[in-house]
């Protein structure tokens, strides 16, 4: 029976052919119309469907069993509802009314989405029908239409993907990303949940991009993009906003080790060599972490805060990775300070060179100094290194600093006896440039010094220029009688392929391998074994840098290292201490610094709160390190008193006091506190300001509970305060 015979039963209509066919000019258009639909559900474009007063399917025009390979007998009589399902009831959404319901209820059915099965795919149909009555309004079923519309859904959902991801990578792009951080942080204010987010900046890509052109950049950043991916996993959505820029929205994780540990485990992912098009090339990442609600519980506030986060980390180095903290907006305004005078400071006399020994293991006399640029500024003072290096990076500053100072170590060399020799550094953006050997040959004759007291320190990040333009500048180099030492040896971007083809006289084991190698269950004693033997199988000397204690000392000369660097013989020298020193002699140092390693302690004073059952106390932080810190500002503290220290953003630290003298207490943390990825410390976790009520938050901003002079306890005061004369700024979260 095709669908015209079945509207046709009851409503006048009869075969044309039969008794009583009366023609008429209604009945003439009627036929016509019915003819279309027959055409129209022979097509193939549609179909129809009806179902009987218990709504079974009594009917599916035959174009369906013919394109899909159904049988009839398995859907006739089958309850209508059961054979799909609205796409709201897949998505197990209630809002909407399952399609059993409108059925039930005798609803018109507007055209709707149904998903149907088939040969283990989904299928989307869309379906409307209408209920029939009768003449005495009795219900006999609906009478609908269908059409298969699986295409045009797939071709939406593959418009939206692109409109949502990066064409290149494949990942989400920032509209997707931006929409994903702002839904997460809306639902979560509710429920009181964390979300971290990170945002990544490749270091160096730009040279890779002018070197080798935008095919190798771009296959460069979807190699980039897997590696992150197959890091982050499922436990969060990775997107790439354009440029060399990632970002990472990781979903209820707040915990700062282990943001510490992924984004370490990415820096050293990230920069592993590339194999492509026959070259492999080297970059680097930094990375900004900031965590909601701590730093912020809008969007807008979450990616201010990583992205100043992002920027502290490649102010500081490259390479590296940085919480968010508050104090991120002064230094970055600083950072622009230092950007501004650093673009003159070449005209000024604030630029200097220092000199720090490096010794011979077997007699302490000095074999070479290295070479380390101080900047004194007339208003800032002292401007360390590692804040203006990468400022100069980044302006394209680096080249003519590199030449002033490889000029001035050359001639202050001079004035040294001849057996000692200089080592400078040499950034990666000075090595690049092409004429860099030629620049070199020129200063030794300009200054006259001897080729091979000239030591040229460089990191394996001047192997992204790619082996063969590297290896040439390496020969060229060599050619003129001068030393190559590999700086920072294991930190980075370390391969062994470089050893077998670079020309290197030294290896330098980078200090992060000397700390606490002396310490129960480090395994950094290996790991220098292991340099050691290395570099004497292929002939070459090893530094050991940073060595501050004897025991670390005694570690190393054991473990094999040939030179010794560091505070435990000398801090940096002035030119004129070099040559005061060796006016009276033979120059060689004593071993002088503490017998054993201790976990360092940073010089603070900040001031802080001290919690003690319900008391709020103020105190001032002398120290700091990773397991404990001195108090100041209590008086008649007994030993094993607990504290819980508020250092400030949320930052609660258990602590039991170990020493205690005066107003002055050393404390001993419960939980040790975690690197942030530079040389200061936080906690692993905060205090949400979700879930503080609001005489909290006023305690956690550093001032008293109940907003007056003193907070108001629910016992008597313990401890008597003690007024200490300091103006300081809270401990940074």
């Amino acid at each position: 029976m095709s669908f015209i015979r079945l509207l046709s039963r009851g409503t006048g209509f009869a075969d044309r052919d039969g008794p009583g066919f009366a023609v008429s000019r209604r009945g003439f258009d009627d036929r016509r119309r019915l003819e279309l639909l027959d055409s129209y559900e022979a097509s193939g474009q549609g179909w129809f469907w009806a179902t009987d007063a218990e709504n079974r399917l009594s009917y599916l025009s035959d174009t369906v069993y013919r394109r899909y390979g159904w049988a009839e007998h398995d859907l006739i009589g089958q309850p209508f509802g059961s054979l799909f399902a609205t796409e709201a009831e897949a998505a197990e959404d209630r809002s909407q009314r399952p399609l059993a319901f409108l059925l039930g209820a005798r609803n018109t059915i507007n055209p709707l989405p149904v998903n149907v099965s088939h040969d283990g795919k989904v299928l989307l149909w869309e379906i409307a029908g209408k209920a029939l009555f009768d003449a005495h309004g009795e219900f006999q079923g609906y009478r609908g239409s269908a059409r298969d519309i699986t295409e045009s859904r797939d071709r939406e959902r593959n418009t939206e993907r692109l409109a949502q991801h990066d064409d290149l990578t494949g990942l989400a792009n920032r509209r997707r990303m931006d929409m994903s951080l702002a839904n997460i942080l809306a639902s979560y204010r509710s429920s009181r949940r964390s979300c971290a987010y990170a945002m990544l900046d490749l270091d160096r890509f730009k040279q890779v991009n002018d070197t080798y052109g935008h095919p190798v950049g771009d296959e460069l950043l979807k190699q980039v993009a897997a590696r992150i991916t197959k890091i982050v996993g499922n436990r969060g959505e990775v997107g790439r906003p354009g440029g060399d820029e990632f970002n990472i929205i990781l979903p209820d994780v707040d915990d700062r080790g282990v943001l510490g540990e992924l984004s370490q485990r990415l820096i050293q992912m990230i920069s592993q060599p590339y194999p492509i098009n026959g070259s492999r090339l080297v970059i680097g990442v930094s990375i900004g972490v900031a965590i909601a609600p701590y730093d912020g519980m809008e969007p807008d506030a979450v990616v201010k805060a990583a992205d100043l986060a992002l920027y502290a980390a490649k102010g500081e180095g490259r390479g590296q990775y940085r919480f968010y903290s508050s104090e991120m907006k002064e230094g970055a305004k600083r950072r622009r300070q230092i950007e501004e005078d650093l673009r003159g400071v070449l005209d000024t006399n604030q630029l200097a060179m220092h000199y720090q020994p490096i010794v011979s293991a077997g007699t302490r006399e000095v074999a070479c100094f290295e070479a380390l640029m101080r900047w004194d500024h007339p208003e800032r003072g002292t401007i360390s290194p590692a804040e203006f290096i990468p400022v100069a990076e980044d302006i394209d500053m680096i080249k003519p600093l590199g030449e002033w100072a490889l000029a001035q170590v050359c001639r202050d060399a001079c004035g040294w006896p001849d057996e000692i020799g200089v080592a400078v550094n040499i950034s990666a953006l000075q090595f690049e440039c092409d004429d860099f050997p030629t620049r070199v040959e020129e200063v030794l004759f300009d200054t006259g010094l001897k080729p091979s007291r000239l030591e040229l320190e460089i990191t394996e990040s001047v192997f992204l220029g790619g082996s063969e333009r590297t290896q040439r500048k390496f020969e060229d180099i060599k050619k003129l009688g001068v030393r190559l030492a590999l700086d920072d040896f294991g930190t980075g971007y370390s391969s062994l392929s470089y050893l077998r083809t670079a020309p290197f006289d030294k290896i330098k084991i980078d200090q992060s391998f000397v700390r606490g190698c002396t310490e129960p269950g480090n395994n950094n004693p290996a790991i220098m074994s292991a340099i050691v033997n290395l570099a004497q199988a292929l002939e070459m000397q090893t530094v050991a840098e940073g060595v501050e204690s004897k025991d670390e000392l005694e570690l190393v000369i054991a473990r094999g290292a040939s030179h010794i660097q560091g505070y435990i013989f000398s801090a940096p020298l002035s030119q004129a201490d070099i040559l005061e020193r060796s006016a009276n002699g033979p120059l060689a140092f004593e071993a002088r610094g503490p017998a054993r390693y201790r976990a360092s302690r940073r010089s603070v004073f900040r001031r802080i709160g001290v919690i003690h059952e319900d008391c709020r106390y103020h105190a001032v932080m002398r120290n700091l390190s990773k397991t404990g810190a001195l108090i100041e500002g209590l008086a008649n503290v007994p030993l094993g008193t607990k504290f819980v220290l508020d250092l400030g953003g949320g930052q609660l630290v258990i602590a039991t006091v170990q020493r205690t003298k005066g107003a002055a207490q050393g404390v001993e943390f419960e939980i040790p506190l975690i690197s942030d990825g530079s040389d200061r410390l936080c906690t692993r976790h905060r205090a949400s300001p979700l879930e503080m009520p609001p005489e909290a938050r006023t305690a956690a901003e550093g001032r008293d509970l109940a907003g007056g002079e003193r907070s108001s306890p629910a016992k008597e005061r313990r401890f008597a305060e003690v007024e200490i004369d300091a103006s300081c700024a809270p401990f940074g979260a």
